[in-house]
């Protein structure tokens, strides 16, 4: 240590130590000022996938059938598709139609999947 001396005493001259960065330190510290950009980059990357809307479908027509008086919506499965699974069928036609259970009405008319026209 050195020392200061003024007139007619002498003061010490204290240094504070080094700052020293340890890897851990650096890597806290690289952390920290990455965040913020990495949060911005997510934020503008998650929502570029912007759908468009096309018209490749425009021409296409949907073929309808009409429930019969005491018709399930199985049994219209079976009907409209033979060679397929059932279940799969009404699982589709629920879809297609928006329909919350499989309960139908007779007369009510019904879009059939495209896989299924014939």
């Amino acid at each position: 240590m050195g020392a200061i001396t003024f007139t007619g005493s002498t003061v010490p001259v204290v240094r504070a130590p080094r700052l020293r960065l340890t890897a851990r330190g650096r890597a806290v510290f690289t952390t920290l000022a990455a965040a913020p950009l990495v949060a911005i980059a997510l934020f503008f990357g998650l929502g570029g996938g912007d759908a468009v809307a096309s018209q490749d479908a425009a021409g296409v027509s949907l073929e309808y059938v009409s429930v019969a008086p005491g018709q399930s919506l199985w049994q219209l499965a079976e009907q409209v598709a033979p060679g397929a699974d059932p279940r799969e069928v009404v699982a589709d036609i629920l879809s297609l139609n928006q329909l919350a259970s499989a309960d139908v009405q007779p007369g009510q008319e019904l879009a059939i999947p495209l896989q299924y026209s014939r």
